[in-house]
């Protein structure tokens, strides 16, 4: 499979980068009709026909009001779905902040610039995982 690649100069494209849990999503805004891509494939295919997903990722888009006019392409990997969701819709938001800072006020209140630290707790010593224990008998 030969995979064409258009050079895009960096003031037609801008970049975010977002996190959450394991997942690490580079995306790329460009100029163009409102397009997703993730990975290379749909979105619906990617992270299945969860419509809660798909809503999420486009959330940044409608908060800025520029919903057709940019594609998003996102290069993801790591965690499981929920939380490369999760690191598309902050990397699509810093990549708005990129394009225009008054998008960063708009944003700001919607909560979707704020990257969510929760990740999964080590495992400790003498437990079967974080916090459960053993069970105990005492006979």
């Amino acid at each position: 499979m030969v995979r064409t690649v258009t050079k895009h100069d960096k003031k037609t494209q801008f970049i975010g980068t977002g996190r959450r849990k394991t997942a690490i999503a580079r995306v790329f805004l460009r100029s163009g009709t409102g397009k997703f891509s993730i990975n290379g494939k749909e979105p619906s295919l990617h992270l299945g026909n969860v419509i809660n997903y798909l809503n999420l990722i486009k959330k940044p888009l409608e908060t800025a009001k520029v919903g057709e006019k940019y594609d998003v392409i996102a290069q993801v990997h790591g965690g499981g779905l929920s939380g490369q969701a999760d690191a598309i819709r902050l990397g699509v938001a810093r990549a708005l902040v990129a394009l225009s800072a008054s998008n960063k006020a708009l944003l700001k209140v919607e909560g979707l610039l704020t990257r969510d630290p929760r990740s999964k707790e080590r495992k400790k010593y003498g437990r079967k995982k974080a916090r459960k224990r053993f069970q105990y008998s005492k006979r």
